[in-house]
């Protein structure tokens, strides 16, 4: 299997091509583990959110409810 030769590219030292696939490859592992992180704290924080939306949502049916049995104690005023 012949090896894979691989050019730096100009103006940025941490990507490289691949010379026989065309491909451009980060090198740069700490940046790309970085990213991986950042998104993965991103989707937890959108279910945190979901989460406070469906609790906000209920706490808003809750209170509705809790009115209405005021009103029907209270003499339906």
């Amino acid at each position: 299997m012949p090896r894979k030769k691989k050019v730096q590219v100009e103006n940025n030292p941490d990507l490289v091509r691949d010379t026989s696939t065309n491909a451009i490859i980060n090198t740069n592992s700490g940046a790309y583990e970085a990213r991986r992180s950042q998104i993965v704290a991103a989707k937890a924080q959108q279910e945190i959110d979901e989460q406070q939306r469906q609790d906000i949502d209920q706490l808003k049916k809750d209170m509705v409810e809790i009115k209405k049995m005021l009103e029907k104690l209270l003499g339906g005023k």
